[in-house]
């Protein structure tokens, strides 16, 4: 079973079919009235626009006409070029627009059944969220005969034009659609979770590792249903579309329809003077202008192929615009890739997305306040939302997107589009027992930034959606939405990627909370903060022994542990762990271990009273055997900084 449904404007799409076959008239949706505030929020189109339905445009209209992936499409008069390129990038996936234009078979004008025609569509969206189905009725803006938005050269196609309406009949009305981004649209389509790559800032063309780590990313994007476009940037407004040596245009979007990598033959290696070749197929929107560099349709790579080997590798093409380009040339002629990953189903039940809807809201109350805005605003900033959340395992890549509530519906009233957003990432650097656990030890919100390691940051931007992409070592992250200005209120949804599970939640708590079990035992006096960032010179019993330490920190029956260090006498940890204490009569212990195969050695530790009175200054001391701070000293000293207070909301 699918994710539960929303109805825009409550209209259930059958029964409001049902009752205009019944009543033998056409829909026409009392929501979005064919007039100049369905086109405009307060202006008027030079000209004179006439809604028509399709059957007055053209003879024989139809929803789809063949293969919806082979047609092109124009924007129109008036068209959001944008807007035409999602459209291209929808097409490419039969899993997504299937999905966006729900049951087009049921939905299909039928010239021997046209009194089961009533001029009502729906299509669905994924919008902040959640999936959103909006009925629309068939009349579109025309002017002398024409559609004013986009349409596709198959002049009696209607499907983009109708998607078009219904995009935006959500978002108030067409001239709503100025100023999305194709990642804002492609989203909105399909729910895939957007990533831009900068490609010159990629080094792509430089650096081989990175160039097949690249390809890697694409090809398992696009074979698990998502869509990958790119574009050439165009350094002013003058050299929109115009054309490049290779006969590329500038400030263009092109679609990825297919990629290959391809093992050769025993002649064809000869013939390349390659073992496999890493090849991308691309396709213009407009089924014009290709590329005519190598590989292109007339050049002499495809001389030396018969048509069973490129029936063989795969390299065929479906239609005009398309073009076939190795890896190294589109690294080299590309400025941007949109990569939107499909995370809509877990693979094998493993869960690849955590997303969470939150807010920004203003309180009087410090300790409810939630809108804190930007890392510049240092006295209110960690009272922003907060998250935390795992990664278990070094080198995984994570993608952090964060989306503001759309607002254009508000313009009327004067709201702006959108807000300036951005985020914050910390490291935690925590480990609980033998497993990776956030609930057991930060269980409660930042309120200093004392030892935090600053992890990352997000472009701060004015867009709908702003997004970070990094390759995370192993550890717990805290992560901060903001807006930019504090005291401000929105809505956001944050969405975590990764092919690893992260296991996002949001730290609402301040403290321990007052109950008659901690009241019982106890209720915290002081909070305390131990970063150990070295232990070093440690214990060797052998010159050709192999150490591979860990640390253990303890306070009463809680415990936490680092990762383990490989073969080395001086390891570098910067693990961190904190603690809510009754009294400072229960030290910290850090202990320093090795591990082994059959059973641990111990290689010593220090005794901490950790008192709020003591220096916050990194310290260093030698380890010792069991038995408290008075025990025998041991080879070895760590380094480390503790922070205790006893006010609990300090940390």
């Amino acid at each position: 079973m699918g994710p539960p449904l929303k109805l825009f404007k409550n209209q259930k799409y059958q029964e409001l079919k049902q009752e205009c076959i019944k009543d033998s008239r056409l829909f026409c949706d009392p929501t979005f009235l064919p007039e100049n505030d369905s086109l405009f929020y307060n202006r008027l189109l030079p000209g004179k626009v006439v809604w028509k339905r399709p059957q007055d445009i053209c003879d024989d209209p139809h929803l789809i006409v063949g293969n919806i992936s082979n047609h092109q499409l124009t924007q129109g008069r008036l068209g959001h070029k944008p807007m035409v390129s999602a459209f291209s990038c929808l097409a490419v996936q039969e899993s997504h627009w299937t999905k966006t234009i729900p049951n087009h078979k049921e939905q299909e004008w039928d010239p021997q059944k046209t009194e089961k025609y009533a001029g009502i569509f729906r299509f669905r969206f994924w919008h902040f969220g959640e999936w959103t189905e909006v009925v629309i009725d068939d009349l579109l803006p025309t002017i002398n005969g024409d559609l004013v938005f986009s349409f596709s050269t198959s002049m009696n196609e209607f499907w983009n034009a109708l998607l078009e309406k219904a995009y935006a009949k959500l978002l108030g009305c067409y001239e709503a659609l100025d100023g999305l981004t194709i990642t804002d649209i492609i989203v909105d389509f399909t729910g895939t979770l957007a990533e831009t790559v900068d490609m010159q800032k990629g080094r792509y063309t430089e650096l081989v590792e990175e160039k097949y780590k690249l390809f890697g990313e694409l090809y398992k994007t696009f074979t698990k249903g998502g869509l990958i476009c790119c574009s050439i940037e165009s350094p002013n407004q003058e050299e929109q579309e115009v054309e490049t040596d290779w006969g590329l245009l500038k400030g263009h979007t092109y679609t990825m329809t297919d990629i290959r990598k391809i093992r050769l033959g025993e002649r064809l290696v000869e013939v390349f003077s390659a073992e496999k070749l890493y090849m991308v197929r691309l396709r213009n929107p407009l089924g014009r202008q290709e590329w005519s560099g190598p590989w292109s349709e007339i050049s002499e790579e495809w001389q030396q192929l018969t048509a069973a080997d490129r029936k063989n590798l795969g390299l065929v093409m479906s239609d005009d615009g398309e073009f076939w380009m190795s890896l190294e040339d589109f690294c080299r002629n590309f400025h941007k890739l949109n990569v939107c990953r499909n995370v809509n189903n877990p693979i094998f039940g493993r869960k690849e997305l955590e997303s969470v809807l939150g807010c920004w809201t203003v309180d009087d109350d410090p300790l409810m306040n939630r809108s804190g805005g930007c890392y510049n605003n240092r006295d209110t900033f960690l009272q922003n939302p907060q998250y935390i959340f795992t990664v278990p395992e070094d080198g995984h890549k994570v993608i952090m997107s964060l989306q503001q509530k759309d607002l254009r519906t508000y313009r009327r009233m004067g709201r702006p589009d959108n807000y300036i957003i951005g985020f914050e990432l910390f490291k935690d650097n925590l480990m609980v027992g033998e497993e990776w656990k956030v609930e057991m030890n930060r269980k409660f919100r930042l309120h200093h930034l004392y030892i935090q390691e600053r992890a990352g940051t997000s472009t701060y931007i004015d867009t709908r959606t702003v997004f970070l992409s990094k390759y995370l070592k192993k550890g717990n992250y805290v992560l901060v939405p903001t807006m930019f200005q504090h005291g401000r209120t929105s809505e956001f949804l944050l969405r975590i990627f990764s092919e690893v599970p992260v296991h996002l939640r949001e730290l609402t708590l301040d403290m321990p909370k007052m109950s008659c079990w901690n009241l019982a035992r106890g209720y915290p006096k002081v909070v305390t903060q131990i970063t150990v960032h070295s232990a070093e010179d440690l214990e060797k019993k052998y010159a050709n022994e192999t150490v591979n330490p860990y640390l253990v920190i303890k306070c009463g029956k809680e415990e936490v542990r680092s990762p383990v260090q490989k073969n080395t006498v001086h390891a570098i940890f910067d693990t961190q762990a904190i603690f809510y204490r009754r009294t400072t009569d229960i030290p910290i212990i850090v202990q320093v271990w090795n591990s082994r195969k059959f059973c641990d050695q111990f290689l010593g530790q220090v005794t901490l009273d950790a008192d709020p009175s003591d220096c916050r200054d990194l310290k260093s001391l030698y380890l010792r055997k069991k038995g408290g701070p008075t025990a025998k000293v041991k080879q070895g000293h760590i380094s480390f900084k503790v922070i205790s207070s006893d006010d609990l909301t300090e940390l």
